[in-house]
């Protein structure tokens, strides 16, 4: 198979969609590889390294589009439509659900989308987006942090405080693995940390994780109210997989805060877990909504990119070597996991979620492999 790594285009996104140690993988396997010129040089991975790999090295993206696969990280960027065609497979990140213009384009072009957000393993969870999800808990803590200095426009609290100062408190909306790393990360700090969740026994795990550093509360519109008011950083990690994310959180529970108090939604990319969510760039990356600065940054592991893409090629290599060892319908047909991955395929919507939140009709993978 023919296979294009292209070079990110989103704002300040510096992943790749392999790693040169990736890329030998697929070149032994027997397919041919394209990168993208400079598409990892600014993360530490030079095209010489790319070449020894076995790439060719090629300089504009529409040779890249001319492949049958293109696994890239982020999804693809207005500049990119034009370029897709029927039947190509697009292997990557997608976030449909709230992306109505994306949706459009991908399946007016008929490209077989693989979603990495909607891959699932034996277990029912989200191999690839565990790692990226890893890595925004722990990001959204230190950006909340440095948000909630005077100079960036925060009330000047610091969250691990000083012997004789309280420390900072965080809530944290979703005990998945976002969640998680946040609270690992800000407990680390020294934080007074409250995690929300809906489910008792993710709330049961956490309690014997943490211990009593952490405080667990049930998710209730109430309980989310009264930790937010007493908040200085809320961290907003709610998922659905695929779906757009639930709004949890009222524009009348976050005016409450004190003002110059934090608001990072992680939740971001599938449209965001508050009602006064927009998305960001790492460009420019907050804004102020009655008082409360807003960090809502749609591709935050980005702003790590070296180690994001080193954990996330580390998870989509098994996954890429099977679709083209195989070929999409073989692979997706035997891995229901895989399966799970296809958003959209030729004209067709083929996740539930997305055809229900987008108002697009349903087709069941199963009926688009056949034949």
């Amino acid at each position: 198979m023919l296979i294009g790594i292209p070079k990110e285009i989103k704002n300040h996104e510096y992943r790749i969609g392999a790693t040169p140690s990736m890329v030998r993988m697929l070149v032994e396997a027997g397919h041919t590889v394209r990168v993208q010129r400079n598409s990892g040089t600014q993360i530490g991975f030079t095209d010489e390294m790319f070449s020894a790999a076995g790439a060719q090295i090629v300089n504009s993206p529409a040779d890249i589009y001319a492949c049958e696969m293109v696994i890239k990280v982020k999804e693809p960027q207005e500049s990119e439509y034009p370029l897709l065609r029927e039947g190509q497979i697009l292997f990557c990140y997608l976030h449909l659900a709230p992306d109505p213009v994306q949706t459009k384009h991908l399946l007016e072009s008929k490209v077989i989308g693989i979603a990495y957000e909607t891959v699932t393993d034996n277990h029912g969870k989200l191999p690839l987006l565990v790692p990226m999800s890893e890595i925004a808990g722990r990001i959204s803590i230190q950006v909340g942090a440095t948000s909630l200095q005077m100079n960036h426009g925060g009330k000047g609290v610091l969250l691990g405080g000083v012997p004789g100062v309280f420390p900072g408190r965080v809530t944290i909306i979703g005990g998945g693995v976002v969640g998680t790393e946040a609270a690992r990360m800000a407990l680390g700090l020294g934080a007074s940390v409250t995690i929300i969740d809906r489910d008792l026994n993710r709330l049961r795990t956490l309690d014997s994780l943490f211990g009593p550093h952490l405080k667990t509360l049930y998710s209730t519109p109430s309980n989310i109210e009264e930790s937010i008011v007493r908040s200085d950083l809320v961290i907003g990690a709610v998922l659905i997989p695929g779906k757009t994310a639930p709004r949890l959180i009222t524009r009348d529970m976050l005016r409450k805060m004190t003002p110059g108090s934090v608001f990072v939604d992680v939740a971001i990319d599938q449209g965001g877990c508050a009602e006064t969510s927009r998305p960001t760039t790492h460009q420019d990356p907050t804004y102020v909504v009655d008082g409360i600065v807003h960090y809502c940054v749609t591709n935050m592991p980005g702003a790590c990119a070296r180690t994001a893409t080193l954990a996330l090629t580390n998870a989509t290599v098994d996954y890429a070597l099977k679709i083209a060892n195989k070929g999409y319908k073989q692979a997706l047909s035997e891995y229901s996991g895989l399966r799970d991955g296809l958003n959209v395929c030729l004209g067709n919507v083929a996740n539930e979620h997305v055809a229900a939140d987008l108002g697009y009709k349903y087709v069941a993978p199963n009926k688009l492999l056949v034949g």
